[in-house]
C-alpha cells in the first residue's frame, strides 16, 4: 500500500488504484486479487474458506465481548482494540480440539488465553496499578468480587500528569457466543483523592446469572480525574484510563 500526500485526498477507485482513509492516514493500493466466486467454490481455496470462517467467528466474538462491557469500555480503549481483540480471540479459536477446522469456536477453545488482555494500550492496568488485587468468581451464585487492601494511591498507582482523583471499576460478563448475547453487571468505588494517605479497603462485587454454563470474564480498571473548581473532569478524555480482563472462568 502507498500513503497519499498532498492537499487533496482521494477516495474511491481510479485506474485500478483504490484510495481510502484509515486510522493511519489516507492510503492507496492497487485493486486486484482472486475473484470472490472462485474463493467461495474452488476446492483449491478450501483452506482459505476455513481460515475466513474462523476469522469471522473471532470477529463476532470480539464484538460480543465489547458490547458486553461497553459501559466500562467507552471510558478505556485505544483505536486498535477491535483488531487486537480479534487477533487474540482467533488464537483461542485455534485451540479448539472439538470441532473440525473451519468450524472451530471460541467457546470450545482455551479462553484463558485472553486473561490479561488490555483494552487500552495507552494506559495498561499492568503498568498502572502496583498493588495486589484479589479477583474471584463464584459460578454457583454468579458473583464476581474484586478486593484490594488499603494502599497509598501516590505510591501504588502510576497516574498521568494532572491527576487529582481516581476510581476503581470492575465488571463481570457472561458471554453467549452461540446466540450472540451477554449479561453484564458492574461496580465501582466513589471518586477517590490521588494522595499519599492510604485508601480504605476496596471491596467491589457484581453478579450475573447464577449457575450459568456460559464462559465468564471479569474486568478491572482505573479511571482518572482532574478536579477544577469543585468539578471532576475525566482526565484527557479518559485516554489513559486502564481496563483489563483479570479473570476468565469456563466450565
Amino acid at each position: 500500500m502507498a500513503r497519499q500526500k498532498g492537499i487533496i485526498k482521494l477516495k474511491g477507485t481510479i485506474g485500478g488504484i483504490t484510495f481510502y482513509k484509515t486510522s493511519d492516514g489516507d492510503l492507496a493500493r492497487e485493486k486486484g486479487g482472486v475473484d470472490a466466486s472462485r474463493i467461495a467454490n474452488d476446492p483449491a481455496f478450501q483452506r482459505t474458506r476455513e481460515n475466513g470462517s474462523e476469522f469471522g467467528s473471532a470477529g463476532k466474538g470480539g464484538k460480543i465481548v465489547r458490547n458486553a462491557i461497553r459501559i466500562l469500555l467507552q471510558n478505556a480503549k485505544d483505536k486498535r482494540v477491535v483488531s487486537r481483540l480479534t487477533t487474540d480471540l482467533l488464537k483461542v479459536v485455534k485451540t479448539d480440539s472439538v470441532n473440525d477446522r473451519g468450524a472451530r469456536t471460541i467457546q470450545d477453545g482455551n479462553m484463558s488465553l485472553i486473561q490479561g488482555f488490555e483494552f487500552n494500550t495507552n494506559g495498561k492496568l499492568g503498568s498502572t496499578l502496583f498493588t495486589p488485587t484479589l479477583n474471584a468468581f463464584d459460578r454457583v451464585t454468579g458473583e464476581a468480587t474484586a478486593s484490594i487492601a488499603p494502599f497509598s494511591a501516590k505510591k501504588r498507582i502510576a497516574a498521568p500528569n494532572g491527576t487529582t482523583h481516581f476510581k476503581v471499576v470492575t465488571g463481570v460478563a457472561a458471554l453467549d457466543f452461540v446466540n450472540e448475547t451477554s449479561t453484564f453487571e458492574s461496580d465501582e468505588t466513589e471518586i477517590l483523592p490521588y494522595v499519599n494517605a492510604n485508601t480504605a479497603a476496596i471491596d467491589l462485587s457484581a453478579t450475573v446469572t447464577a449457575n450459568s454454563d456460559l464462559p465468564v470474564i471479569q474486568v478491572l480498571g482505573i479511571e482518572f480525574y482532574q478536579e477544577v473548581n469543585g468539578t471532576m473532569y475525566p482526565l484527557k478524555n479518559g485516554s489513559y484510563n486502564a481496563l483489563a480482563i483479570v479473570k476468565v472462568d469456563t466450565l
